[in-house]
């Protein structure tokens, strides 16, 4: 049982201005997207597991070279995270079974050396659907600066029986970011930065 891939799709933004400034050196948002045959379009499958095994780890591993070889380098990505969109004949379920798997992102934060979680989406669309690919720092969540969220559309895809899954990164924080980190929140409102909760 193999993924049926009709494309790979690429994004990558450098931004030399933002905010009316220039930054002190570009910054790269980046992507890279598969659309393939969505396995369980039109129908109610109770099992997903089968093509979750099958397809997560193939899809990851293409994925991850993939965005790697356009960063240059897992060590030039700070911020990252992964999307889904399912076209209409899907469930959003079948759009988070595919990328919340440790046999999808599992590649990606090795490659990039990753300590934290990868940020995540999953929405339901037809073609042209936005895309949105929320990110975070990949060694501290609660690094404000690297809270990014990368958004670009696919004219075509994903049709009504087609998936469309993504992963994202970024060369750095935003440029001239300015509103601190959550910790020194937590400190004001007398949390405990280890246990923000209180549990």
């Amino acid at each position: 049982m193999k993924p049926e891939i009709r494309k790979f799709v690429t994004f990558d933004e450098e931004i030399h201005i933002e905010g009316f400034k220039p930054a002190a050196e570009p910054w790269r948002t980046f992507a890279v997207a598969v659309v393939v045959t969505n396995p369980w379009a039109g129908r109610f499958v109770e099992d997903l597991k089968p093509e979750i095994m099958a397809y997560g780890p193939l899809l990851g591993e293409a994925l991850t070279q993939r965005i790697i070889a356009l960063a240059g380098g897992g060590d030039k990505i700070e911020a990252y995270g992964k999307a889904a969109v399912v076209g209409l004949d899907g469930e959003i379920e079948h759009a988070s079974a595919l990328i919340h798997t440790l046999r999808f992102g599992n590649f990606y934060r090795t490659a990039v050396a990753a300590s934290s979680y990868l940020a995540f989406s999953n929405t339901r669309g037809p073609a042209n659907a936005p895309i949105a690919v929320p990110l975070m720092d990949k060694h501290d969540a609660g690094r404000r600066s690297h809270y990014l969220t990368i958004q670009f559309s696919i004219n075509d895809a994903p049709r009504a029986d087609e998936l469309v899954l993504v992963l994202g990164g970024a060369s750095g924080g935003r440029p001239h970011h300015r509103i601190g980190d959550r910790y020194q929140d937590l400190k004001d409102l007398e949390h405990d930065v280890d246990n923000p909760a209180g549990i």
